[in-house]
């Protein structure tokens, strides 16, 4: 077994895009074994004093946009800077992940499948038949996903799984956590990998 690493993610998120499948690469490397968290980070942001994209000052949003068109650049990914459905509604999407990985499958796809819907594909991972198409795309069982995250007790378990991060003190997304420290923003991940090799 691998050493243990909690991953709080927004399945939204441009940055946890940015950062994903580098993430990936990198746990695959150092064989982590890696604990999933998609959260709502409208409800991480409450009791943490962030705020929604469109309730910040325009200084911030527009420093938002220049930082992700230079890490767009950097790592030479696609990245639509203006997305035609962001922000979008995401519990279906992070229901979905958390049923991925009760079922034993590994996520780590399936989240890159969403993410890129949302960054490069410009559709709308808010309804059921958008999301079934990028679960099957990427190996999974799309119906049998959806048709589990359209239940009663998902929601419940998306809150549960939102709760844990803020409990965990995270504020951001996406954080990971080694040994109760905590790494925020894909542009961390050389400090987590330095963590790693010292562990």
């Amino acid at each position: 077994m691998g050493k243990q690493i909690d991953y709080y993610f927004s399945v939204a998120s441009p940055y946890t895009y940015l950062g994903h499948e580098r993430f990936e690469a990198l746990a695959q490397q150092e064989s982590l074994d890696v604990n999933y968290h998609p959260a709502n980070f409208a409800n991480v942001f409450s009791v943490s004093g962030g705020l929604p994209l469109k309730q910040r000052s325009a200084q911030r949003q527009a420093y938002r946009f220049m930082e992700l068109k230079r890490w767009r650049d950097h790592l030479g990914m696609a990245l639509n800077l203006e997305p035609k459905f962001f922000p979008a509604p995401d519990q279906l999407a992070a229901c979905m992940v958390i049923f991925a990985i009760e079922r034993g499958d590994h996520p780590g796809k399936l989240i890159a499948g969403v993410l890129r819907a949302v960054w490069t594909e410009d559709r709308d991972i808010s309804d059921g038949d958008t999301l079934r198409a990028i679960a099957e795309a990427q190996g999974y069982d799309g119906s049998a996903l959806l048709q589990a995250a359209a239940q009663p007790d998902a929601a419940a378990r998306y809150e549960a799984s939102t709760q844990g991060a803020i409990d965990a003190g995270v504020f951001g997304a996406p954080t990971w956590a080694v040994d109760g420290e905590l790494f925020w923003g894909q542009d961390r991940l050389e400090f987590l990998q330095r963590a790693l090799s010292k562990a």
